[in-house]
């Protein structure tokens, strides 16, 4: 810490830095103040002064790694919007309840009889179990596979089977403006990514101009899918016209509507954006796979589930958890919370439903000392506004969580501020650049309209580590994420 930060930290009395709450969480004990925590109250009682927080409410807790103290509380145990930080707890229960090594899988099955030559008398499915990671080039190979096996010709029907998890594909609590976003993308036990972020349920829509003013923007999807329909509005203009690109889905269907300006020879456009029907989506994609490889289908495409005896000829297991907790978190991706908490719920209570899946996570968190009643989940995300969580308790459970086998997973997902690499710093690669917190810091950040949260842990110069949770609410500037900077920055360059 420079010197003269020292200089003013110093000034005030040891009682008057520390605003320790009375009721300590379990799991949290109330520290002896020593002059390190008189330095760090007092910096961070001056960065909460900051008037971008007038009116605001908040929590913040500071607590050693080492032995659960409380070093620093402000209003900590009030319950507040965790936004992405919800994802924590997602994580952990995840963790917990599955396992870092646990996989998803897909199977392509089918009934009848296969002839010699290659025509099958039966219908041909594509059964998903959670996975959200599938791409364009697995439905290929799964249609390579299938051609490998004799199969020329399917006289039956091409049936999606996602019964995996319930057939509710929106948590309860979305605003309809989110779910043509890839952040409020649908969830379903079969579904498919655009790429290796891997936002499942999402196509990338391309707009780009074309080489004459005048013209209609040239728009493009990938992957291409014949599951959603395309409304182009949008026109080229000339070079020094204005760029202004819409690219939304019209609510309650899979048609997407693109409007404005493009100037000849800008930049493309693009938009992730959520179908209406995830599981057609990814059958759509297998179809068109089939045909590549000349496979025919003389029925329909349908959805159903798949009959017992039914048999397999293609199988594919996803990356296990352990390197899936990378985007998840890192890139704070809201299908794969949402999946993970139907897969808790099918596997601990055998139901694929945001109400066993949460419940199961209400147990997982009894676990660690947290009172379910003490709190509110209604997602895995925090997409939800009508998530509660206290900052305090956040604390607690990144407390706990260091004594389980899988934490070197855990905490290897979490973004690492200031690093440039997108898989390593994630949403805090671009933040405390140049400070003692850069590289330092690796926490999960949060954001939702009002709300900003940073939660998780960090090595002070004098080789104390600590874990911290920040949960802004209700501010009405336009970033505080300076503000939850400049406290990790505080707790960094104590030395």
């Amino acid at each position: 810490m420079p010197a003269t930060k020292k200089k003013w930290l110093s000034a005030m009395t040891l009682s008057a830095l520390l605003l320790i709450p009375a009721g300590t969480a379990p799991g949290l004990q109330p520290a002896v103040a020593t002059e390190d925590d008189a330095v760090l109250g007092n910096a961070l009682n001056e960065i909460l002064k900051d008037p971008r927080l007038d009116g605001a409410t908040f929590g913040v807790n500071v607590t050693k790694a080492s032995t659960g103290e409380t070093v620093y509380g402000h209003t900590d145990d009030l319950l507040l919007h965790p936004a992405s930080n919800m994802k924590i707890l997602t994580g952990v229960a995840a963790l917990e309840v599955l396992g870092p090594d646990h996989r998803f899988t897909t199977d392509v099955l089918h009934t009848g009889k296969l002839n010699p030559g290659g025509v099958l008398r039966g219908d041909l499915y594509l059964r998903g179990k959670g996975d959200p990671t599938l791409l364009k080039e697995d439905f290929a190979q799964f249609a390579k596979d299938v051609k490998a096996k004799g199969v020329k010709k399917v006289h039956g029907n091409l049936i999606a089977d996602d019964s995996w998890f319930d057939d509710v594909l929106l948590s309860e609590d979305l605003n309809w403006s989110d779910e043509h976003n890839y952040t409020g993308a649908g969830v379903s036990a079969l579904t498919a990514s655009p790429n290796t972020d891997y936002d499942a349920g999402t196509v990338i829509v391309n707009v780009n101009p074309a080489k004459e003013a005048g013209a209609e923007a040239e728009v493009t999807l990938d992957p291409f899918t014949e599951s959603v329909t395309i409304d182009n509005r949008a026109e080229t203009v000339a070079k020094d016209g204005k760029k202004s690109i819409s690219i939304t889905r019209e609510h309650g269907t899979n048609h997407i509507v693109i409007k404005g300006t493009i100037p000849v020879g800008a930049t493309a456009s693009r938009s992730w954006t959520a179908v209406e029907d995830p599981t057609m989506y990814a059958l759509d994609l297998f179809k068109q796979a089939l045909k590549q490889e000349g496979i025919t289908i003389s029925g329909k495409l349908a959805e159903g589930a798949t009959p017992e005896g039914a048999a397999t000829l293609a199988s594919k297991k996803s990356m296990p958890l352990s390197e899936l907790y990378i985007p998840f978190m890192k890139l704070s991706n809201n299908g794969h919370a949402e999946v993970l908490v139907k897969e808790m719920g099918r596997a601990a209570a055998g139901e694929g439903s945001w109400d066993a899946g949460l419940g199961v996570m209400e147990d997982v968190l009894a676990g660690y000392g947290l009172d379910p009643a003490g709190m509110r989940l209604r997602d895995g995300s925090g997409m939800s506004h009508k998530n509660l969580v206290t900052a305090e308790q956040l604390s607690v459970l990144l407390y706990k969580v260091q004594t389980e086998p899988w934490f070197p997973v855990f905490l290897k997902s979490l973004p690492v501020a200031g690093h440039p690499d997108r898989m390593t710093g994630g949403t805090l690669r671009n933040r405390m650049k140049g400070t003692g917190a850069a590289e330092n810091v690796k926490a999960k950040t949060g954001s939702l309209t009002g709300v900003s949260t940073l939660s998780g842990y960090v090595t002070a110069e004098n080789g104390e580590e600590y874990i911290f949770s920040i949960l802004f609410n209700n501010y009405l500037a336009d970033s505080v994420t300076p503000i939850q900077d400049e406290i990790a920055e505080a707790i960094a360059e104590l030395d």
